[in-house]
């Protein structure tokens, strides 16, 4: 279906998130921190990004500002995917670029469904 970057530190999400949007159809590329993110983002263009806030170096939220605000990247869609479950960390991020704001872990459904959505699938 979409080809989809996952920019994640934590192995144990990424592999979840992997084999959820796998299972979904859906080719996966990665990145374990937000300057390789940004970079593979830039670089391969997907259809859209899951990202994590807690990342090492540059945070999450900064990655997605930087993305969203690069005319090459700014038409990508950005979910954030966060244990950040503060209204106010919703409310940055989305002020940030982000076009979604889930709390970890999410549920399966809701995350395909709003990955769709963005997506214009189904």
């Amino acid at each position: 279906m979409a080809r989809i970057a996952i920019i994640e530190d934590s192995l144990t999400d990424k592999a979840v998130f992997t084999e959820m949007l796998r299972r979904h159809g859906h080719e996966v590329i990665s990145a374990g921190s937000a300057e390789e993110g940004v970079e593979l983002v830039r670089r391969e263009l997907p259809a859209l990004v899951l990202m994590d806030v807690i990342l090492p170096g540059m945070n999450g939220f900064q990655a997605t500002r930087a993305l969203s605000k690069d005319p090459k990247t700014s038409t990508i869609p950005v979910i954030i995917v966060s244990t950040k479950a503060m209204e106010t960390d919703r409310a940055w991020g989305m002020r940030q670029g982000a076009k979604e704001y889930m709390v970890k872990p999410p549920n399966e459904a809701d995350l395909i469904g709003r990955i769709n959505s963005l997506l214009g699938i189904g």
